[in-house]
C-alpha cells in the first residue's frame, strides 16, 4: 500500500511538472462535472486514504477506495445515477495489538434519482436508497452487517464555484447477530473552485455520527486537482490533506493524507 501510495503522488508531480494542458472549455467542463457527485458522467476514482494514531499503539489505516460513477436515462426528464464506494483496506494494530489484515471492506451501493436539468433557481439535486453490502473478508475490516437507508445529495454550479451538501443515513437490517448494529449518519458538505484551465481546489468535510456509541468521526479534506488529457483520455489528479477535528475512542488523530486518480468517460 506504501508502493501504491508513492506511485500515486509520483504520478501527480509528473503530471503538474511535465504536462501543460491548454486552457480549453471540454477541460474546465469536465473538471466543473467531477465536482458534482451525480453529473451525467461515468467516472472511476482510486481514491487512496491513509491515517494514523489509532489506539493506544498508534495503528495505521491505508483504504484504497474504488468508486464507479455511472448515470443512466431513466427517462427524458430523469437520470438514475449508480454510486459504488468498494474499499480496499491494510491496516495494522487499529485495535491494540490487533495485527494486520489486508482485504476488502464493506461495499456501499448508492443510486440517486436526479432530474436531468436544474431546478429554476439553478439547484442539483437527487434522492434515492444506499445499500451497506457485508463484503469484507475479514472481521475486523467490516461490520458483518447488510444495511439499508436513504441518501440525497443538493448542490449548485455558480461560475467556477460548486458548493451543496451530500448525506446518507445507514441502519443495520440483517447480519452477525454478536456484531454491534449500525446506525450512523453521513454528512458531506462541500465546495470547490474550478479554474479556467482545470484546477480545482476544494473544501469538503466527511463526518459519520454513530447513534449506537453517540460517537463523531469528522475529518476536514483540503486537495487539489488537475485534470489532463492522454491520447483523448481524461484524467484527473488530486492530491490532499486531512486533520481530523473529532474522532471515536481509539479512532485516527491528527493529519491524514489523500491521493486518487480519477478515470473520466464523457458521452
Amino acid at each position: 500500500m506504501r508502493a501504491l501510495k508513492h506511485s500515486v503522488i509520483l504520478l501527480m508531480l509528473l503530471a503538474g511538472s511535465t504536462i501543460v494542458a491548454n486552457a480549453q472549455d471540454s477541460s474546465t467542463d469536465l473538471a466543473k462535472k467531477l465536482s458534482n457527485p451525480i453529473a451525467s458522467l461515468i467516472s472511476v476514482p482510486f481514491q487512496l486514504n491513509y491515517d494514523s494514531g489509532y489506539g493506544p499503539v498508534d495503528g495505521h489505516k491505508a483504504v484504497l477506495n474504488i468508486q464507479p460513477v455511472i448515470p443512466f436515462d431513466l427517462n427524458d426528464d430523469w437520470n438514475v445515477i449508480s454510486r459504488t464506494i468498494v474499499p480496499v483496506t491494510w491496516q495494522d494494530d487499529i485495535a491494540q495489538d490487533s495485527g494486520t489484515q489486508f482485504g476488502l471492506g464493506d461495499t456501499l451501493q448508492s443510486f440517486f434519482f436526479s432530474p436531468k436539468q436544474p431546478s429554476p433557481g439553478g439547484l442539483i439535486w437527487g434522492v434515492g436508497p444506499a445499500i451497506l453490502i457485508p463484503t469484507a473478508t475479514e472481521p475486523l475490516l467490516g461490520g458483518e452487517k447488510l444495511g439499508l437507508g436513504p441518501t440525497g445529495v443538493v448542490l449548485k454550479q455558480d461560475g467556477p464555484w460548486t458548493y451543496g451538501t451530500l448525506a446518507n443515513h445507514i441502519w443495520s437490517v440483517a447480519g452477525d447477530g454478536s456484531r454491534a448494529d449500525i446506525s450512523s449518519t453521513f454528512l458531506q458538505p462541500f465546495i470547490s473552485y474550478t479554474t479556467q484551465d482545470a484546477w480545482t481546489f476544494a473544501l469538503n468535510t466527511e463526518s459519520t455520527y454513530d447513534w449506537e456509541s453517540n460517537q463523531w468521526s469528522v475529518p476536514i479534506n483540503v486537495s487539489v486537482s488537475k485534470l489532463v488529457t492522454f491520447d483523448k483520455q481524461p484524467v484527473s489528479f488530486q492530491l490532499g490533506a486531512r486533520y481530523w477535528a473529532e474522532s471515536p475512542e481509539g479512532g485516527p488523530q491528527g493529519w491524514g493524507v489523500r491521493a486518487a486518480m480519477t478515470f473520466l468517460f464523457p458521452k
